[in-house]
């Protein structure tokens, strides 16, 4: 894997990038879709690829680990072959949800032994297996195991969650230096910062991963409860540390306002369930803001979804109609919903850069910004 950053914003730390991979090139800032059981839930890859335009999509190392299981993932040839997939994946290791697991789940300097949620069977994780899971899997991306600390997080606990993934982090960078990948491409392996909401431990995380020197780097910990200022005083911390020349993904964020707030403190990846869980709720993200399309207001309201979109379904399918098939529970809604909003948040960060590329990201995020945080 390689990097390049070929423009920065003038007013901001905010850059504009590839990624190079065996399975094609990333254009940063990158929205990562999440595939957490080697599918993007209810849309097609044909979408993913030829309308949504996603360059790479996110797997989820605990989900594939117990489905469909490693044999069958093997077997097949790795995730792209078995789910047809020929662009790049990055798989992350697993750790937010065992330890979501918390009445199932018991942490040691081992690993974490949690219990299945779909038999109770007992399994174990360990730096050095969550490795080889991915190895398996195949991902051009795949991450290193850590604890996920809740908020809030008292310091004492955050710091000895910190020393143990960064110890966890020295053991996994080890046995995937001593392992080879199973398939015809290489894979990148990017460590995974953590601190809590403490300045101090997320410095200190932040300098220790950053003198791994791997090809990227993750900030992992956020978005998981704190307010919005304290987690972008945190990702200011960390982005002033992780080294400029490689990439910086942030984990699991977050809603459009915060991830242009996090390219402008440098950050070139992300991810986040909420295009496609919320947009099954009836929650559409839109250039003048945010739709529930719920309402009632929107029962006879025969305009496009977002007359600025870019995708086909913004021009194809009115309010009114998207309202009727969400409000009445047919599938076709949830599915037009999601292509919708990632569309919109891949849309997004393709204007960032090109804005990045111009030097004038910082003064059209602020134009922006207002409206895409209203609700309609």
């Amino acid at each position: 894997m390689k990097f390049e950053i070929h423009n920065s914003d003038t007013n901001s730390h905010a850059r504009a990038g590839t990624i190079t991979t065996d399975h094609g090139n990333i254009q940063t800032p990158v929205f990562m879709p999440v595939g957490t059981l080697g599918s993007v839930k209810g849309v097609h890859f044909k979408d993913l690829e030829h309308d949504i335009r996603a360059q790479i999509i996110l797997g989820n190392t605990y989900h594939l680990y117990l489905r469909p299981g490693l044999s069958t993932i093997e077997k097949a040839g790795g995730l792209h072959s078995f789910i047809g997939w020929n662009k790049p994946i990055l798989t992350d290791s697993g750790g937010f949800q065992v330890f979501s697991l918390s009445d199932t789940r018991k942490i040691t300097e081992e690993g974490a032994i949690f219990k299945s949620h779909i038999d109770g069977s007992k399994h174990i994780f360990t730096p050095e297996n969550v490795v080889d899971t991915q190895r398996i899997i195949g991902a051009d991306i795949i991450m290193a195991f850590d604890e996920c600390t809740p908020y809030p997080c008292d310091y004492e606990y955050a710091k000895k969650s910190m020393l143990l993934t960064h110890r966890w982090l020295e053991r996994g960078i080890h046995h995937f230096k001593n392992t080879q990948n199973l398939y015809n491409h290489s894979q990148a392996f990017f460590p995974i910062v953590q601190g809590s909401m403490h300045k101090d431990l997320r410095l200190c995380s932040a300098e220790f991963v950053a003198s791994q020197d791997m090809k990227g780097n993750a900030i992992g910990g956020l978005s998981v409860g704190e307010p919005e200022e304290k987690m972008y005083e945190m990702l200011a911390v960390v982005t002033n540390v992780l080294p400029v020349q490689k990439p910086r993904y942030l984990m699991g964020v977050g809603t459009p306002v915060n991830i242009l707030n996090a390219i402008e403190l440098g950050v070139d990846m992300f991810d986040c369930v909420m295009p496609t869980r919320n947009g099954r709720n009836g929650m559409l993200f839109t250039w003048d803001g945010i739709i529930n399309i719920k309402n009632k207001k929107w029962e006879q309201d025969y305009s496009p979804l977002d007359p600025k979109g870019t995708s086909f379904v913004d021009s194809a399918y009115t309010k009114a109609y998207v309202r009727h098939l969400i409000h009445s529970g047919e599938m076709l809604g949830a599915q037009i919903a999601s292509i919708h909003n990632l569309a919109f948040y891949i849309s997004l960060v393709t204007e960032a850069r090109k804005h990045i590329c111009n030097g004038t990201f910082y003064e059209w995020k602020k134009s922006i910004i207002t409206n895409l945080s209203q609700r309609l």
